[in-house]
């Protein structure tokens, strides 16, 4: 495929993430870490969010099964859950953590079991685009930052 073309996939894919809301500023600050001492930097932080997310989505799964229920557990998890999901812009994701922790706040542990499947759901999601784009940016190479279209 011709670099141009690519580079225009590439940034319509960016921008409709942002546009869909998946994506918050935050992300192209961590863009703005990428250097040519690291031109992986932003992949590298995505694959360690997705797998420290993973484990703590675990963990919930496990703390839901538990009678009683320890909703300080729950809410201290998915606060956890929501911290790493804002620090790489992954708005709609967060935004999913935080009703779940209102269900934790108010006790409601049916609440918490329907939103913890959105939570996973969106996590799934953003996962899937997050690894396409990356297999794109791969394709033409770590100078695709020169040319941050889609901002």
């Amino acid at each position: 495929m011709e670099y141009s073309t690519l580079y225009n996939q590439i940034a319509m894919m960016k921008k409709s993430f942002f546009d869909q809301g998946f994506l918050d500023e935050q992300f192209y600050q961590i863009e703005d870490l990428q250097d040519d001492a690291s031109p992986n930097f932003v992949e590298e932080v995505v694959t360690l969010f997705f797998r420290d997310s993973s484990r703590l989505i675990t963990n919930i799964d496990q703390a839901l099964g538990k009678l009683p229920q320890d909703f300080g557990r729950l809410d201290s998890l998915m606060h956890q859950l929501k911290g790493s999901a804002s620090s790489i812009g992954a708005a709609k994701l967060k935004n999913e953590c935080t009703v779940f922790r209102d269900f934790c706040h108010k006790e409601n542990i049916e609440g918490c079991l329907r939103q913890f499947q959105k939570v996973k759901k969106e996590h799934a999601s953003l996962r899937q685009k997050l690894e396409n784009y990356f297999q794109l940016l791969r394709q033409v190479g770590p100078v695709e930052k020169a040319n941050r279209s889609g901002k």
